[in-house]
């Protein structure tokens, strides 16, 4: 028995070492499992942390890589359409700017030139620019949009055609020509525009600048592509800040913006030797049309069109005519009140002796010398004043003819007016300047030669003609041209005019439109039953006036 009992109890006692050997043996276990799980989760959830960080240098560096897990990737899109939505905000913004400005009737009108820049990678569509304004501004006009005042914001919407932005893009040649009270009101339009698509405003979000900011940072020293990528975004962003920026506006009229005008190699520059580009119509002959020689008229050109010339005609020789049966002194009083009214307006004016059927200028020659000896006596102290001593010799006038009767007008002028622009006319109804640079005249400055064309008749030829002068350095200058054909009349020809006007303003060619009149032809810019002489509306002009105005204005 006692046998048997110390039998049981060295079973038990081995029971008791063997259940503690398993019992220990199954908590290590456990315990090194738990402690493997544990390192895996962090090896796992720090590897998961680089290779987030990783991404997101990516997308500073590359923004097509792709994530390495579904949930890197799920991240990285909401992060990337994160950042597309800060960047189509921050690259999408309205630009306001004035070029030109003036004075009219104590207030102050001018031109608010309009784009919308898209940089973005979506269209935008449906936008409105508001504008907030001053009570009293008046709308004159506006082109390639709709304007309308509500309480005290002047809303621009799209027409039909450009009511979509597509991306990468910037949609231009919106404008508005406004008259407000002061050069304050006006100089604040250009300050406060605002993007508006699908009636809410679009705007850059400040919380979005400056996680942008901080990524640039953390980047800056990480790696080389990184640093560069910063830099570029930085660059990107100085640029979208500088288009934001308008160009300080012009104030005042043309003279007194761009004052006394002389004639640098083949260009016109101003005052401080800047190019200018003188933009401006031609009366028809005054004698026959004088009711447009207005004070009204040239300012409804130089307000509503955007003119800065006015060309006063008057013919030399046929009926009514200066060297035949028309009265000097009438005639005179009309150039007289014609230069007036241009210079108080701060207009450029051209006083024309405008030679016609009688062919050649030698034939009324000493009539010349003593009008233009009387005009520029007059107009000595007026630098606006441009002079044309002949305007289409034809009918077989050579260039000797012309330029030996030049060169005895112009000392005449000289005496005078010693700087003043002097135009003269070349054979072939100003057509042949090529033959002119030949032989131009020398041994005076100032001078230049003109160039006229009718788009449906003088095509290539005479554009090639204009070319070959400008390129021997010969000033050439446009004081008259239409967009039919060469009678005055016929059918217009877009296609040939936009060839001119590409011709024209590569090379900063002037150049002055005819003609002011209701005369039943196509040249006129006036419908023939329109009996108004000032500040016609759209309706009351002929197609070539209607095209002239928007060609002067800049949106063709």
């Amino acid at each position: 028995m006692r046998n048997n009992k110390l039998l049981i109890g060295i079973i038990a006692a081995l029971t008791i070492v063997i259940v503690g050997l398993v019992g220990f043996i199954l908590l290590g276990g456990k315990d090194d499992s738990d402690n493997k799980s544990v390192g895996e989760d962090k090896t796992t959830s720090e590897a998961s942390a680089d290779d987030n960080t990783g991404e997101a240098d990516k997308k500073d560096t590359d923004s097509t890589s792709e994530a390495g897990s579904s949930e890197a990737d799920s991240t990285e899109n909401v992060n990337q359409a994160d950042n597309n939505t800060s960047k189509d905000k921050g690259d999408c913004y309205v630009t306001v700017t004035s070029n030109n400005n003036w004075e009219s009737n104590g207030k102050i009108s001018g031109q608010l030139d309009i784009s919308i820049t898209n940089n973005s990678t979506s269209q935008i569509k449906n936008w409105t620019i508001e504008i907030p304004v001053a009570d009293g501004l008046k709308v004159d006009s506006f082109w390639n949009s709709n304007c309308v005042v509500e309480g005290g914001v002047l809303k621009i919407t799209p027409v039909e055609y450009n009511g979509t932005v597509e991306k990468s893009s910037t949609l231009k040649d919106v404008g508005v020509i406004v008259t407000v009270a002061n050069k304050n009101e006006f100089d604040a339009l250009m300050n406060e525009s605002k993007l508006l698509v699908d009636g809410k405003e679009y705007v850059a979000s400040a919380s979005s600048q400056d996680d942008n900011s901080t990524d640039n940072k953390e980047n800056s020293g990480n790696n080389t592509d990184a640093t560069d990528n910063g830099s570029d975004k930085e660059d990107t962003t100085t640029e979208a800040v500088a288009a934001q920026t308008p160009a300080k506006p012009e104030s005042g009229t043309p003279f007194e913006n761009h004052g006394k005008l002389s004639v640098k190699g083949t260009d016109i520059v101003d005052k401080d030797g800047t190019m200018y580009q003188l933009k401006g119509v031609s009366t028809h002959g005054i004698a026959w049309f004088p009711d447009y020689v207005n004070k009204d008229c040239f300012q409804t050109f130089r307000d509503d069109w955007g003119a800065n010339l006015i060309r006063l005609a008057m013919y030399t020789h046929e009926n009514g005519g200066y060297c035949t049966d028309g009265d000097k002194e009438y005639l005179k009083g009309l150039i007289d009140n014609g230069v007036n009214y241009a210079t108080e307006l701060g207009m450029y004016v051209i006083v024309d002796w405008h030679i016609l059927h009688d062919l050649n200028p030698q034939v009324n020659k000493e009539e010349a010398k003593k009008f233009f000896q009387e005009m520029s006596a007059k107009y000595k102290g007026y630098d606006n004043v441009i002079y044309e001593i002949c305007n289409e010799p034809n009918g077989g006038t050579s260039w000797a003819d012309v330029k030996s009767y030049a060169e005895e007008i112009i000392p005449i002028i000289r005496e005078n007016a010693p700087d003043a622009i002097i135009i003269v006319g070349t054979p072939n109804w100003s057509q042949d300047v090529d033959i002119a640079a030949q032989d131009p005249i020398t041994g005076y400055d100032n001078i230049m030669y003109a160039a006229h064309f009718y788009a449906a008749t003088h095509t290539d030829s005479i554009r090639n003609k204009v070319q070959t002068a400008l390129d021997s350095g010969l000033p050439v200058f446009i004081s008259e041209f239409s967009i039919c054909d060469a009678s005055g009349n016929g059918a217009i020809d877009y296609g040939q005019a936009d060839k001119w006007f590409d011709l024209i303003n590569t090379n900063n060619l002037s150049y002055a439109g005819w003609n002011i009149s209701n005369k039943n032809e196509t040249s006129s810019l006036i419908k023939p039953d329109c009996t108004k002489t000032s500040w016609w509306e759209e309706g009351e002009l002929s197609e070539t006036g209607v095209w002239l105005r928007k060609t002067i204005l800049g949106i063709q």
